[in-house]
C-alpha cells in the first residue's frame, strides 16, 4: 500500500519541454520522495513524498511499491535530462581516505552492519573532505530505475548531506550539530573546526528517544548543551513535540536556512527535504 504524504505541482513549469528538467529521487525501505527541478527557471516543478506499507522492511516489498508508484505517477515515466538518486538507510560507514582500499569494502561495514553474502557494496568519494562513504544501496530498485531511465547517478543520502554542510561551514569556526529528521529516523552530523567530527543514523519512537540520542552524542564529543549550536532540518517544526523537548535541554537551537531557497515552492519549509533538494547544486 502506498500513502501520499505530500504532492505539489508548479504550473509555471512546461513539462512538454524536458530539456532543462532534472529528476531527483530519494529511496528508503518505507518511503519514496521525488522532485522535478527546472534548471533554467531555477524552480521546483513537482515535489512528492510517499510512504510505503513495508513494516518488515523487505527489499522485495519496497520494489513492488516503487513499481506501483511509477505506474500511477506519469511524471515519473517521462525522460529527463538527468536523474539523480539517493539511498537513505543506515547501511553506511565513513572511512578516512588514507585508509581506504576498494578491495576491502565488506570489511569496513562488517563491524556495524550485517552484510549478506550477495549484498552489493558501493562507495562515494566526498568531494570536499578526506572521507569515503561505504554503503549498501537498494540494488533491486537501482536495476528497475536503470531499465526505466537507461542511466542515472546514485549516492548515499549522507554523502549529499555531509558534502553540502561541509561546503557551507568550511570557513566558520565553532561546533555545529545538525539533526536531519526523516519520518521516524534522523541523522546527526557534527562539524567541529571546519571538519566532520561525526555522522550517525538513529531510529526513534518517542520524543524521549530523540533527545536521548542527541544528548548522548553531545556527551561523547564533549559538547556543552549550553554552548554548541543545534541546527534542525527535515520533518520537524517549531510547533512539534520534538522541538519542545530539544529546546528544554539545549540552549542554542535554530532551523537550517539554505543558501539558495529561491527555487523552493512556498509550501515546502526551507529547512526540510535537504538531501533531495540539494542534489541539484
Amino acid at each position: 500500500m502506498i500513502k501520499e504524504i505530500k504532492k505539489l505541482t508548479n504550473n509555471d513549469i512546461d513539462f512538454l519541454n524536458l530539456e532543462d528538467n532534472y529528476l531527483s529521487i530519494q529511496l528508503s525501505l518505507d518511503g519514496f520522495s521525488f522532485c522535478v527541478y527546472h534548471k533554467i527557471q531555477d524552480k521546483v516543478g513537482v515535489f512528492g513524498v510517499y510512504e510505503f506499507d513495508n513494516i518488515k522492511g523487505s527489499p522485495f516489498k519496497q520494489l513492488e511499491c516503487v513499481k506501483e508508484l511509477f505506474a500511477q505517477e506519469k511524471v515519473l515515466q517521462l525522460n529527463y535530462k538527468s536523474v539523480f538518486v539517493t539511498h537513505f538507510n543506515n547501511l553506511v560507514t565513513q572511512v578516512p581516505r588514507p585508509l581506504f582500499n576498494k578491495n576491502n569494502l565488506e570489511k569496513y561495514l562488517q563491524y556495524t552492519v550485517k552484510v549478506l553474502e550477495n549484498d552489493f557494496i558501493a562507495y562515494d568519494e566526498l568531494n570536499n573532505s578526506e572521507i569515503i562513504n561505504v554503503y549498501i544501496p537498494f540494488v533491486n530498485v537501482n536495476n528497475f530505475l536503470l531499465d526505466t531511465y537507461e542511466s542515472f547517478t546514485y549516492k548515499h543520502s549522507s554523502t549529499v548531506l555531509i558534502e553540502n554542510l561541509l561546503n557551507e561551514y568550511k570557513n566558520i569556526e565553532g561546533s555545529f550539530c545538525f539533526v536531519n529528521v526523516t519520518g521516524k529516523y534522523f541523522e546527526i552530523v557534527v562539524i567541529q573546526n571546519k571538519k566532520l567530527a561525526l555522522y550517525n543514523f538513529f531510529s526513534f519512537t518517542t520524543k524521549e528517544d530523540f533527545i536521548y540520542y542527541i544528548l548522548f552524542t553531545a556527551e561523547q564529543l564533549n559538547l556543552n548543551p549550553e554552548e554548541f549550536e543545534l541546527i534542525l532540518m527535515g520533518d520537524i517544526e517549531k510547533e512539534s513535540e520534538l522541538y519542545d523537548i530539544v529546546y528544554q535541554y539545549i540552549r542554542n537551537v535554530k532551523f537550517y536556512v539554505p543558501n539558495n531557497a529561491n527555487f523552493q515552492l512556498n509550501e515546502i519549509p526551507s529547512h526540510s527535504n535537504f538531501t533531495i533538494l540539494n542534489q541539484f547544486k
